[in-house]
């Protein structure tokens, strides 16, 4: 049966009614579970931090029937499964830095010895995990690159190390259905680390878009809104993009206490848009 045939039937689901607090001791609280039939009426929201594993993927073909059925998904499943974090910004090469994802040891070694320090990295990690910063004569060079490869056996990335990240931080720009949030969220690293990460112990400040900063939102966030990928995060480092985070971009709520801008409420508002033009 064609997927055409199937919109409008209805899919079961399991649900479980949620109540959020702002209280770190006890944000959130369920109720008791139910069964409905998901439709037209019904929107999901996809947000599962990485790792990107196999049971991630077979998360999104469940989705995926659930928006056979009807139901609006946010992000749109396919675009989870196609949009890797780090190497989708291949798709954008005129808005990133030099950029390699590779499984070749001696590739990895080429480009670090063309431009110098480079920052190395799992393809499927968060929060900065496993994130190295690789400088020239460093005897821990060949190490990296096994390990993060597995020898040879897995892919990673490699990019040239971009400095401005010690003084104006990783800036995490959010697209709301393609269009950027005025502010954007600046990670500055502490001066014992070098990743731009809150997770890392990385201080967050606020400041207003810059013109680059727009025009890179520009290029990027029309691919964003006509895959259905409503709520992204691309992160900036001088003026490049390093990242598109697809899954669960973070810096909404330190946005909203720093600038009064709420990403959220502009979601809402956003899917409203999407349901009310089916």
């Amino acid at each position: 049966m064609s997927a055409r045939r199937l919109i409008g039937v209805k899919c079961p689901a399991s649900l479980r009614p949620l109540t959020v607090r702002a209280d770190p001791g006890h944000w959130y609280e369920l109720g008791a579970p139910a069964v409905t039939r998901l439709g037209a009426d019904h929107v999901i929201l996809m947000r599962k931090d990485p790792p990107f594993d196999t049971e991630y993927i077979y998360s999104t073909y469940i989705l995926e029937r659930a928006e056979v059925a009807g139901a609006l998904v946010v992000n749109r499943p396919r675009g989870l499964r196609d949009m890797n974090e780090k190497v989708y910004t291949a798709w954008f090469p005129e808005c990133c830095a030099p950029t390699l994802v590779t499984r070749d040891m001696a590739a990895m070694a080429a480009f670090a010895a063309q431009h110098g320090t480079v920052v190395c990295k799992p393809l499927e990690g968060m929060g900065g995990h496993s994130i190295f910063v690789v400088a020239p004569g460093d005897k821990n060079t060949n190490v990296v690159f096994e390990t993060l490869t597995n020898y040879g056996q897995r892919f990673a990335i490699v990019q040239k190390y971009l400095p401005e990240i010690a003084a104006t931080g990783d800036a995490r720009v959010l697209l709301i259905d393609g269009e950027p949030l005025p502010f954007a969220l600046a990670r500055i690293p502490s001066p014992a680390d070098n990743r731009g990460n809150l997770a890392a112990g990385a201080t967050a400040v606020a400041r207003p878009l810059t013109e680059r900063d727009r025009w890179l939102a520009a290029q990027i966030g029309p691919a964003m809104r006509a895959a259905g990928m409503l709520f992204v995060g691309i992160d900036v480092i001088g003026g490049f993009v390093t990242e598109i985070n697809v899954t669960s971009p973070t810096g909404v709520r330190e946005l909203l206490k720093q600038t009064g801008a709420d990403a959220v409420e502009l979601l809402m508002q956003a899917i409203e848009r999407r349901l009310a033009s089916r």
